[in-house]
């Protein structure tokens, strides 16, 4: 009677039937140990013929972390296994997905491209779904699958206009494997994100070494993959604590050898976004270690010829520092003036619109003490040629706080600035430097009409001193001029050369 029953049912291939041979050989020992037949266990040998369950081998997990994992066929769909069963089903999918494809050429599109991307894209429906709580097995295969196919090594950088980093006019390159990486990284995403995922578990395969891959990942050319990154990244740091610190060296570390070594680095703009979000969560007041990241690396970020692909980020990432302690408004200033270009305008331009956000979160009695090598510096700026940085350096006084700052300690600032608006006045070449100038005195005259008198003679009486000097050193030449034409004949006498007292060497 069995063997009839058998006999009915539907053969599998060849094939399936020697990957599970060992379930079917078990399901029918227990069925032939039995005097009676059941029809349960008929029905659980159909089950495992159909979820054709395998043991994994050790060389893709390890063999304690793997220890009694079963992985379905990959080929099932997520609806057609029970829930018990979805892990291990997972965990078969990461495995099919190790497979790396070439997509240099698009001609060489093949059916297992065609199959991986199709298992991607269920995998984060999956994992969206939020319908499962992963195991540590889950996270070392989803781990193991993200290193195969994000970390690797970029080819060597041709442009030779790059020589700081990825240029503001250069065109960005596109990876042709996007497609495929895409759906790594929103998978590696939503996988982080995960509320269920346990941050103690993931830890330990989300280590230090998968941390500094993410990071090198950074210096690709392809400015979607570094916006994923930079999401991912953040993600990991507000979700692992104990991997706070160490990101932040790490980070550090390539700050200091963008700086210090090679100037070259495609990912700082998006390293400082992430810390520009970090450090306003800081709490106050601010370790010692903050402090210290933004003096030794922040700060020499402004030295860099190729800032102006991240002015923006640093200059998020210094007001933040500068609002959570109004004392560090000294060292930012400080390091401006330190690195503040001297011929290069455009840098220039971006120094002065740092320099105004650092002074309107400055307080007066922070102001007070770097009021003086700042408005020299903006004297500087107001006389210059360039009629944007001159226009620039003006308009700070449209700034109500600045202005506020400006007011209160006129009597020192106004001699500082008073010979440059002068020069202006007189020299400038541009219209609207000239008018700009002229709304500036006229507004120091109305603070203080007294002061701008006694600078106006000052002035004056250093221009003369200034043109008596001159006159000095013109009489000085030609004085030195007589009394060398006197002494020209005698030296010039019928006097035989003094003959060396070694014969030259003839080379």
């Amino acid at each position: 009677m069995l063997k009839q029953i058998l006999s009915k049912l539907p053969r599998k291939s060849q094939k399936s039937d020697s990957l599970d041979s060992a379930g079917l050989d078990s399901g029918n020992h227990t069925s032939n140990s039995s005097n009676g037949v059941q029809c349960t266990n008929i029905g659980n040998s159909i089950t495992s013929r159909l979820s054709v369950v395998k043991r994994v081998s050790s060389a893709v997990f390890p063999a304690s972390i793997m220890a009694g994992v079963e992985a379905v066929e990959p080929n099932l769909s997520f609806k057609d296994v029970s829930n018990p069963q979805k892990q291990n089903l997972f965990i078969s999918k990461l495995n099919l997905c190790c497979e790396v494809s070439d997509f240099s050429d698009p001609k060489k599109a093949s059916s297992e491209q065609d199959l991986k991307r199709q298992t991607l894209i269920e995998l984060v429906d999956f994992v969206s779904s939020g319908s499962a709580k992963f195991n540590e097995p889950a996270v070392a295969a989803m781990c193991k699958m993200c290193a195969v196919n994000l970390f690797r090594v970029f080819p060597p950088k041709y442009r030779s206009n790059t020589s700081s980093g990825e240029a503001e006019d250069d065109e960005p390159m596109f990876d042709p494997a996007w497609s495929n990486l895409q759906l790594v990284y929103d998978l590696l995403l939503r996988f982080i994100s995960y509320s269920s995922l346990d941050a103690k578990v993931a830890k330990k395969h989300v280590d230090h070494s998968f941390i500094l891959k993410l990071l090198d990942l950074f210096e690709s050319e392809d400015p979607r993959e570094r916006d994923c990154l930079k999401t991912i990244l953040h993600r990991i740091y507000g979700k692992f604590m104990v991997h706070r610190p160490f990101v932040r060296k790490a980070v550090s570390n390539i700050i200091y050898r963008f700086v210090f070594e090679t100037e070259r680095h495609n990912g700082i703009a998006e390293l400082l976004e992430i810390f520009g979000s970090i450090i306003s969560g800081f709490a106050i007041p601010l370790k010692e270690e903050h402090k210290m990241f933004l003096c030794r690396a922040l700060i020499p970020l402004h030295k860099p010829k190729s800032i102006g692909v991240y002015h923006q980020q640093l200059t998020y990432c210094d007001v933040q520092f500068v609002d959570k302690d109004q004392k560090l408004a000294n060292n930012v200033i400080k390091g401006l003036l330190k690195y503040w270009p001297i011929t290069n305008s455009q840098k220039e331009l971006m120094f002065i619109s740092e320099l105004e956000e650092i002074l309107e979160m400055t307080n007066m009695v922070e102001f007070q003490k770097i009021m003086v090598p700042v408005f020299r510096r903006i004297a500087c700026c107001l006389n210059s040629s360039h009629y944007q940085v001159a226009e620039r350096a003006h308009l700070l006084w449209n700034n109500e706080h600045i202005l506020n700052l400006i007011t209160h300690n006129h009597h020192v600032i106004f001699p500082l600035i008073f010979p440059s608006l002068e020069r202006n006045s007189q020299n400038h070449w541009n219209q609207a430097v000239l008018n700009l100038t002229q709304n500036i005195r006229k507004m120091f005259c109305e603070m203080d009409e007294e002061l701008l008198l006694a600078c106006q003679h000052k002035l004056e009486e250093e221009n003369s001193q200034l043109i008596e000097a001159a006159e000095k050193r013109k009489l000085a030449w030609e004085r030195l001029e007589t009394t060398a034409a006197a002494f020209k004949p005698a030296a010039t006498n019928n006097v035989p050369p003094v003959k060396p007292a070694t014969p030259p060497v003839a080379c």
